[in-house]
Formats: C-alpha cells, sequence, structure tokens
C-alpha cells in the first residue's frame, strides 16, 4: 500500500510536524502491525484511515499510533490525513473522522489551509507539582490538568525567552501526567504573527519534544483566550521545526487551522 510522510502545521517541506499517513483499503488490521508500522516510520505519529460506509455519522475512521503506544487524539496527523485525502482525490469537501475522541471534522479552505474542529480541552487550575519546576528548568507562574483526551500538565511561565529557553529533563517530566507536559508564554512582541508559544514535551509516549502538536493547542486555546480577550489567536510551537496553529475558541470546540506538505510517498512492502 502507499505511504506518505506529511510534514503539517507549516506550508514548507522540513519544517512543522512529520506525520506518516496510510490510507488502508479495508478495516484496521492487527494492533501490533498498526504499531510496528508506527515504530518503523519512528514519526511523532502514524496514522490509519479507512473509508466508512456511507449514510454514517463518519466519512472515515482514523487511529494514531507514536512509535510506542496509540494515542487518543492528535491534531497534526489528522491534518495530515485530511491533506493526502483532499490531495490524491480519495475525499472531496469537509471530511469526518470517526475517532477515540469522537467525530473529527477537517474542512478545506480554497487558500490550502484545513480547519480542524476538535473538542476543546477542560483545563483544571492545579498545584504547580513539587519537582516540576526542576524537571523543566524554569518555575512555573501556574499549572492546570487538560483532561483525558489531552492527558498533559500545562505549565504557564514567566516569558517567551524562558520558553525558548528551556532544556528539561525528559525522563523527570513523564511523573507529572499522562502524556507529558506543555509549557507556554505569552509572545513577546505579537507583531511578528503569533499571540502566544509553547513547546510540549511527551515522554510518557516517546517523544522527547514535539514539533507541532494539534492536540495541545485545544488546551492552550481556551487558557490565551481567557487571558488575552480573544477567541482568535495564533500559536507558535518553538520547537527546533517550528509551526503555527491559527485557533479559535468556539465553546466546547476547538477550531485548528494550518497548511500541510507532502514530503515522502512510496510503497509499504510489508
Amino acid at each position: 500500500m502507499r505511504i506518505r510522510i506529511v510534514d503539517a502545521f507549516t506550508d514548507r517541506p522540513f519544517a512543522g510536524n512529520p506525520a506518516g499517513v496510510l490510507l488502508l483499503d479495508d478495516a484496521f488490521p492487527a494492533n501490533d502491525w498498526l504499531q510496528n508500522v508506527a515504530m518503523e516510520v519512528n514519526h511523532a505519529e502514524t496514522a490509519f484511515t479507512h473509508r466508512l460506509p456511507t449514510g454514517g455519522e463518519a466519512d472515515w475512521a482514523l487511529r494514531w499510533f507514536t512509535p510506542v503506544a496509540e494515542v487518543a487524539m492528535c491534531g497534526h496527523a489528522t491534518l495530515a490525513t485530511a491533506h493526502v485525502l483532499h490531495t490524491t482525490g480519495a475525499h472531496e469537501g469537509p471530511v469526518r473522522f470517526a475517532t477515540r475522541s469522537g467525530v473529527l471534522i477537517a474542512t478545506p479552505a480554497g487558500d490550502g489551509s484545513i480547519t480542524l474542529d476538535f473538542p476543546t480541552a477542560p483545563l483544571t487550575p492545579v498545584e504547580v507539582p513539587q519537582g516540576v519546576a526542576g524537571a523543566l528548568g524554569a518555575e512555573p507562574l501556574a499549572a492546570f490538568d487538560t483532561g483525558a483526551n489531552v492527558g498533559d500538565l500545562l505549565v504557564e511561565l514567566a516569558d517567551e525567552k524562558t520558553v525558548l529557553g528551556l532544556a528539561p529533563d525528559h525522563k523527570a517530566l513523564g511523573t507529572y501526567s499522562t502524556r507529558g507536559v506543555i509549557a507556554t508564554a505569552r509572545a513577546e512582541d505579537p507583531s511578528l504573527g503569533y499571540d502566544f508559544v509553547s513547546r510540549c514535551f511527551f515522554p510518557n509516549v516517546g517523544i522527547d519534544e514535539d514539533p507541532v502538536t494539534g492536540s495541545a493547542h485545544t488546551a492552550l486555546a481556551p487558557h490565551w483566550s481567557a487571558r488575552l480577550g480573544r477567541d482568535d489567536l495564533t500559536g507558535l510551537q518553538a520547537s527546533r521545526r517550528t509551526g503555527l496553529v491559527r485557533t479559535g475558541l468556539r465553546g466546547d470546540r476547538t477550531l485548528l487551522t494550518g497548511r500541510a506538505v507532502t514530503v515522502i510517498e512510496g510503497d509499504l512492502h510489508a
């Protein structure tokens, strides 16, 4: 079958977050095969999707695997999958994905961008866990639980410079949440085209630092919309590859908008 590597939340190759994408002919194969493919691809996520019968609540079934585990929700691999469906002609117009996080909708725009409709993460303020400052390398101003779908500890730091300079103990960060830690701060200069910055560390699913994380922005959007007083924002995920995510808070749903580029296409023989 055909396998593609797609860079998501970017308009150029070798930036954003790479994801493997496989369009399956039929139902999902055995879990161990899916996990082995994801391990072989060795990107933050590999997405597997197959068409569903017409007339249902969704058009395609979708699952996501890191090199070591299946995850409940992934934004960049959903964007990458929608990009492949549209650029190959496998699907036209909005596509509804049946996932472990419910039905997620991806809508293409005329400018080449794609908007994802995801559940907004429920943010619960928590005490900053003892030891997290040492593991992260900076003292958080506040901390939040992001709920079951995201599974991270969200911490707000003093400023953008602090976020950019983090050199955390990844193994130690794994003790504070199901997946990992999102570190964020307000943008120093919004005239540069973004309102907040973030970095995401997910040691519990085999990803020390994720390049650009759509699911994290379902928590970042309500956090920063409340602080900045606007529902529509742009986040810069300041990994080495970097990427921009436009967010639109719509109550219990968050819109995530970005672009994607297919970088590699080939045949999977296993």
